[in-house]
């Protein structure tokens, strides 16, 4: 008996090195998407990139009625790339913070959210929504701090009864007046204190703010959850130079097993996009190697 089951045991084994054999984990240089319409996965695909990240507000659709939604649900079905993530989470009405801020209000429309996102495989929906976040002049930081810590702690229950991580984006000052560094959505995280309540790190508004790596590295994987890229004119990268190395040797250090997508601006999109995953990949084998 002892000897059967020291067989089945390697059997098992063999077994399951076999299979992890066959499916080898991507590297970050093959985890290249972009943020724009699941329309757009052919051309994504064709240029080398391997997932979308769509707008929440018209994908989701968490306004509109579950019928209304469905034609989005078959287009993500049908789409040759996964809708990996979401950006542009709440409307500027849905007040996160400051003295309309409506908890119950973010609750519900997340909930109708997050249901429709687990049900076409995202599994990330970023939350930047700076002008829905910023708070009124003469508002207290603090109390906006508060409120939004709270409101977090209950959204991070629904993400995690839809198994989504929700990434909150730290956005440049031009964009939003709360939350503007990844140390500081770092921070935010870390007093919600939810595994779905993670950060965002994207590189653009770190370079606008004067944010070097090390925050990414402060946070740390169990944190940063979703990487946006493009240049610090918000160009796609490869069009003025823009050296990501640094950050990309930040998110070596934290062994960072997600995402890049692209969120910039095009003046052609099919022109630019392969050329801007190429740029991307070539940095990234500056720090990881071929």
């Amino acid at each position: 008996m002892k000897s059967l089951r020291i067989i089945l045991l390697l059997v098992a084994v063999a077994a399951f090195t076999t299979i992890n054999a066959k499916t080898p984990k991507k590297r970050l240089a093959d985890r290249i998407g972009v943020c724009t319409s699941v329309g757009n996965a052919a051309i994504i695909k064709a240029a080398g990139g391997n997932h979308v990240e769509e707008n929440l507000m018209n994908f989701v659709m968490p306004d509109k009625s579950d019928a209304e939604f469905e034609k989005n649900r078959r287009a993500a079905a049908q789409s040759v790339l996964p809708i990996a993530s979401t950006n542009c989470f709440f409307p500027g009405e849905i007040r996160l913070t400051g003295p309309d801020f409506d908890i119950e209000k973010a609750a519900a429309y997340t909930e109708i959210a997050l249901r429709r996102a687990a049900q076409v495989g995202i599994k990330t929906t970023v939350l930047g929504s700076g002008w829905a976040r910023s708070y009124p002049e003469g508002f207290s930081h603090e109390e906006a701090e508060r409120q939004f810590v709270a409101l977090m702690k209950r959204l991070g229950a629904i993400a995690e009864k839809y198994g989504v991580v929700i990434a909150i984006e730290p956005l440049r000052k031009e964009e939003c007046n709360f939350i503007n560094t990844v140390q500081e959505g770092y921070e935010i995280a870390k007093k919600v204190g939810s595994k779905n309540v993670k950060v965002n790190a994207d590189i653009y508004h770190m370079m606008q703010e004067g944010e070097g790596p090390q925050s990414i590295i402060n946070a740390g994987r169990k944190y940063i959850a979703n990487i946006h890229i493009a240049e610090n004119t918000r160009t796609p990268p490869g069009t003025n130079g823009d050296d990501f190395t640094p950050y990309f040797r930040a998110l070596k250090k934290i062994k960072y097993k997600g995402n890049i997508s692209i969120e910039c601006g095009w003046s052609n999109f099919e022109e630019q996009l392969a050329p801007s995953i190429k740029e991307i990949q070539r940095q990234l084998a500056i720090v990881y190697g071929k």
